[in-house]
């Protein structure tokens, strides 16, 4: 390692435009990384705070949520109990009286002694307990609405008072506006309202009855069957790993270039006596050092992007993810200085030397 960072020290532009290099993918792969689990997590919020095992769903909606509607006869076939939750589902565009402030929304209508609402939290004022009231995400505060205030959920339905906010509470990336069941319906189904709900929620992951033209899934099943939650998670993966290997031939031909130009140096210290071996590590050592430095800037810089950054970006930093892909890169950067590493091995002293 000794000789590894004489030689850095010596070539200081070299081996800075490689840890340069270093510091953009890490700094990408940071960010990316962060958009990946942080718009995944605004898909699927609401669901994890639910804590359910699986859904009911009706069998005609393709397991999309806003696609499902289970009637008041359906609702009859199943046992209900502490472990069922009935919940109603609908997207709408929330507004202010004076149509200043409009945010696309996700209204969910849930029971009172219906688990759902028992674990609702809120982060300040209360959970609604009578109608015309609702529980919103806290992004809504960022987009200016505050507690008591009124919001119009459709063009004929009356005003609803916020009571509370909470957090994590977002669905397929809208900010969900929990209220009453029967508020729910009257502003779906109106007049025509017959006790209908979108699906069950369940405690239990199976069902004593079920009525034939139901399915039930799991929660995770669901939420891979989101529109768009698995193509999103696929492209943001993808793009992470072509930038790891593109850190690995960046790494590598660095090296290899570098390498070639001091193979009659390492012929030199072969005829010294230095080992193979020796010169090996130190050219691997080289570059762990450079990448390590380079992802600790990147990591910084991260840092720094993510305190700037606006709250209605969906970015979410998951350090052990961060951790692991910023150890995959270290990993990437020991194949990519192995590769050179074969030219060392092959050098014969006598012969670069000019020996008879």
């Amino acid at each position: 390692m000794y000789l590894a960072i004489k030689e850095m020290k010596h070539a200081k532009l070299r081996y800075s435009l490689i840890m340069f290099m270093i510091v953009l993918i890490s700094y990408l792969i940071f960010v990316l990384t962060g958009l990946a689990y942080g718009l995944s997590e605004s898909n699927r919020q609401a669901i994890d705070s639910w804590q359910a095992d699986a859904i009911v769903l009706n069998s005609d909606a393709d397991s999309h949520l806003s696609q499902s509607v289970i009637t008041k006869n359906q609702l009859a076939k199943l046992k209900s109990d502490d472990r069922l939750a009935q919940l109603g589902e609908l997207g709408v565009t929330a507004r202010d009286p004076k149509g200043h402030k409009k945010v696309s929304s996700e209204l969910l209508g849930i029971s009172k002694n219906q688990f759902i609402y028992q674990q609702l939290t809120t982060i300040s004022g209360r959970k609604f307990n009578s109608q015309h009231e609702a529980v919103v995400d806290k992004s809504m505060y960022d987009s200016g609405y505050r507690l008591g205030d009124e919001i119009y959920l459709s063009s004929d339905s009356p005003a609803y008072k916020i009571v509370g906010f909470t957090k994590d509470a977002k669905l397929s990336v809208a900010p969900v506006i929990y209220t009453s069941l029967s508020d729910w319906r009257d502003i779906k189904f109106g007049a025509t309202s017959d006790g209908q709900v979108s699906a069950v929620l369940l405690k239990k992951n199976q069902l004593n009855q079920k009525a034939d033209d139901l399915d039930q899934l799991t929660t995770e099943e669901f939420i891979n069957k989101l529109p768009g939650y698995r193509a999103q998670n696929l492209t943001f993966g993808f793009m992470i790993a072509f930038l790891m290997l593109i850190t690995l031939i960046i790494i590598a031909i660095f090296l290899y270039i570098l390498t070639m130009q001091k193979l009659p140096y390492f012929a030199v210290l072969k005829a010294q006596g230095i080992s193979t071996k020796y010169l090996v590590k130190n050219t691997v050592g080289q570059s762990i050092l450079v990448t390590v430095s380079g992802v600790l800037v990147g990591g910084g810089i991260t840092v720094l992007t993510a305190i700037g950054l606006p709250p209605a970006v969906p970015i979410t930093f998951n350090y052990p993810l961060l951790a692991g892909a910023a150890c995959l890169l270290v990993v990437m950067s020991v194949i990519g200085a192995l590769i050179p590493a074969r030219t060392i091995v092959k050098v014969d002293p006598v012969s670069m030397i000019g020996g008879n």
